[in-house]
């Protein structure tokens, strides 16, 4: 695990974004850990996990024009991120985001800041559940001329859908993007184990075992 992903580990679980317990999942599953990116809620922890999407993102090597935030958590997350990579890396990207509903006075229009037309936009968002938001996204792209160059979100839970495939392998398979993610269930497993966390350990790879791709 590198530090990036060590301190947005311990991040999340210091403003308890990441919980460990039994807690029933959207699909009914019943799930040893959760996470809730709503938790993170103040000045530091927005800046710190823009330097964590932002590495994530410059280690990929993606290319990409533009940095599109989901209403409404991704929005400051792309804000954050935006930050981080003019801040840490000496690149000055613009960002973008969108409102649930189209304004109707003022500039109007359902975007809100750069423009996408024709851009390689990388959209940065919490987590892909069941890929809805993200498809939602690219829709609200194609519709503004703009392609989609990769999606970053903080957590990959690696786990199946409905299918054999989780939902980030749809999203690839479908759009043939890259989807890069800064933690992973795999990240959690080791650092639990270097916690000596064994009970966890063995409760954490059960899950992995039984839903896991």
């Amino acid at each position: 695990m590198e530090l990036h992903q060590e301190n947005y580990l311990k991040l999340a679980i210091e403003a308890e974004a990441l919980g460990f317990g039994q807690f029933t999942l959207k699909s009914g599953r019943t799930s040893p850990y959760f996470f809730n990116a709503g938790k993170f809620k103040t000045g530091k922890t927005l800046a710190l996990l823009g330097k964590a999407y932002a590495k994530a993102i410059v280690d990929s090597g993606v290319e990409y024009d533009v940095l599109f935030g989901p209403a409404y958590k991704g929005i400051p997350l792309a804000a954050a991120t935006a930050v981080a990579l003019a801040t840490d890396h000496g690149i000055d990207i613009p960002w973008t985001f969108n409102r649930k509903e189209a304004k109707d006075h003022g500039e109007g229009g359902k975007l809100v800041g750069a423009d996408i037309e024709n851009q390689r936009v990388l959209i940065i968002d919490d987590v892909i559940t069941a890929g809805t938001a993200i498809r939602e996204v690219i829709d609200i792209l194609a519709a503004n001329s703009a392609s989609c160059a990769g999606v970053c979100i903080g957590l990959d839970r690696k786990e199946r859908g409905q299918g054999t495939l989780s939902a980030i392998q749809e999203v690839e398979r479908d759009f043939n993007v890259p989807v890069l993610s800064i933690m992973t269930i795999d990240h959690i497993i080791e650092w639990l184990n270097t916690q000596n966390e064994q009970q966890l350990v063995e409760k954490m790879t059960s899950y992995r075992n039984d839903y896991g791709v």
